[in-house]
């Protein structure tokens, strides 16, 4: 391994070396969005319902929450290179058991496996990096796998609605990732060279994950089931049980990690003042990027009527604006070392754009919609890459495995919590305006529709009508949400200390584990 001192690598150097590992991250992360927009043919095709169409995504949210901290950890005690390919490969199997799923409960249980694959590669992506160049030059490369995301975000959902309009049919959204994935696993294989350093004694911290994992699927179980519209009441014991359940697996996860040699969240990161800020501000920024965004496709689909090809295209916009936010930010903060103007400007958009969309209805424009996505896009492009960035300045070589992966982790574990209770705030909305709706024509409202059933066609006309128009109102309660959360993202951000950008790869032999404290604006 190079000196952690030494001067970093050139750009060509380590563009080279990260062309497979750019590779892998587009195929999972197309893998991942070339379903989204088919996801309402896929639940009325298999016969599920609102919950489930929820839990499609939130279990490979929660596989990723849960298995990114591990997988940081892995990375900074084994090979990064051979973590890489058996996340690419945990992907794509999973991938093509989703294919051939014939329930919900079979898709499901293939979504997790994705997600850890997924968690993997989005942990790994950053702790390569973080391996090979300095914070002061890391933004640029943060920015490239931005954009590279934002591009498999962006063709994912076209792709995925034209494969769905086609003969092919909703299972090849799943199939089509295969050859990309064996592509970029031999280009892992002849361009990622990644130094692994090597100890005499490696400790993984195995119970902590099995705590973690388990005290995290507990509490998500628990909010997404309870409720007025859930399985159960929040009151009921089952919802008591669960909620202490999970409470005392991640206490006693806590009080391992404060004991083991190997931490697979190291809790000393989170004493420092910009770790702790930083995660903060990941948890609206999860919510806004995996709970709102979930549901757009389903309110251009559903509300709107569109195929899933336009649904697609509709969200181009802010996929657009994630790329263009990412790439520049990141390159300017290489350049120039101004980071926290870039946080806070990212910060206010993403506030702002989804207080716009909070006044969403049936009857908005779709350039509307447009301009107030982009909006939100921008702000979360600023944000997403730029907190690990932040949270790696502060920590030794040793640690930015864990340290990126613990934003990472806070981030999706917000997000799969987001999807999950969103969704049942939309569920329960949408019954409300269906059950008024035909109130007010003098209807029976005794069989009315849950709101939770995506297979409008069985429906009535006048009832089906009905439905569309509330699952458009419904969707600016969610947003609304996330927008009163994303105000946390704001205050983080700006009680973050400007600390500047380190030029080595690792922190300086005679500053211990801190940085230089004081602050600066170049």
């Amino acid at each position: 391994m190079p000196d952690p001192h030494s001067p970093a690598l050139t750009f060509r150097q380590v563009a080279r070396v990260l062309v497979g590992l750019l590779l892998a991250t587009f195929t999972a992360m197309l893998s991942t969005t070339i379903v989204a927009n088919a996801l309402p043919e896929i639940i009325s095709d298999l016969h599920g319902t609102q919950s489930q169409y929820s839990w499609v995504i939130t279990t490979a949210l929660l596989a990723n929450a849960a298995s990114t901290p591990l997988w940081g950890k892995l990375a900074d005690l084994f090979n990064k290179k051979l973590l890489v390919q058996i996340a690419i490969t945990i992907f794509t199997v999973a991938s093509v058991t989703a294919g051939f799923a014939t329930s919900t409960g079979w898709l499901i249980a293939s979504r997790a496996l994705q997600g850890i694959g997924m968690g993997g590669l989005m942990s790994l992506s950053m702790a390569v990096i973080a391996t090979i160049t300095p914070p002061s030059e890391r933004g640029r490369y943060s920015g490239l796998v931005g954009a590279v995301i934002a591009v498999a975000q962006s063709s994912g959902p076209i792709v995925g609605g034209l494969i769905v309009d086609s003969p092919l049919g909703w299972r090849w959204t799943f199939f089509v990732c295969v050859p990309l994935a064996v592509i970029s696993l031999v280009m892992l294989q002849l361009t990622l060279h990644v130094p692994t350093i090597r100890r005499d004694e490696v400790h993984v911290d195995w119970l902590g994950a099995t705590l973690l994992t388990g005290g995290v699927s507990t509490l998500l179980i628990w909010v997404s089931l309870a409720g007025p519209n859930g399985d159960f009441a929040w009151g009921s014991p089952t919802s008591v049980l669960l909620a202490a359940g999970g409470t005392v697996l991640l206490a006693l996860t806590l009080l391992v990690e404060r004991h083991v040699p190997e931490p697979i969240l190291p809790l000393r990161i989170l004493r420092r003042r910009t770790v702790a800020m930083a995660v903060l501000a990941s948890i609206p920024v999860g919510v806004a990027m995996f709970g709102t965004s979930t549901y757009l496709g389903e309110y251009f689909q559903v509300s709107l009527g569109q195929t899933p090809t336009a649904a697609g295209l509709l969200q181009l916009p802010m996929i657009i604006a994630i790329m263009i936010a990412s790439t520049v930010s990141g390159s300017v903060i290489s350049r120039t070392g101004r980071w926290k103007r870039w946080l806070i400007a990212g910060a206010l958009l993403l506030t702002t754009g989804l207080a716009a969309l909070a006044l969403t209805t049936h009857e908005t424009p779709l350039w509307e919609t447009g301009v107030r996505i982009a909006i939100m896009g921008l702000g979360s492009g600023m944000l997403m890459q730029n907190l690990v960035l932040v949270v790696q300045n502060q920590v030794s070589v040793r640690d930015v495995g864990a340290a990126g992966s613990l934003v990472a982790f806070i981030r999706t574990f917000a997000g799969a919590s987001g999807v999950a209770v969103l969704g049942t705030v939309l569920s329960g909305r949408v019954s409300g305006l269906v059950r008024d709706g035909l109130a007010a024509t003098g209807a029976p409202t005794g069989d009315v529709p849950s709101g939770t059933s995506l297979d409008l066609a069985g429906l009535p006309e006048g009832v089906r009508t009905l439905v569309m128009a509330a699952y458009g109102d419904a969707t600016g309660r969610i947003f609304l949400i996330a927008a009163v959360l994303s105000l946390g993202t704001v205050v983080a951000v700006t009680l973050l200390p400007n600390l500047p950008l380190r030029t080595t790869l690792d922190l300086q032999p005679t500053g211990g584990d801190e940085p230089p404290s004081r602050s600066v604006e170049r």
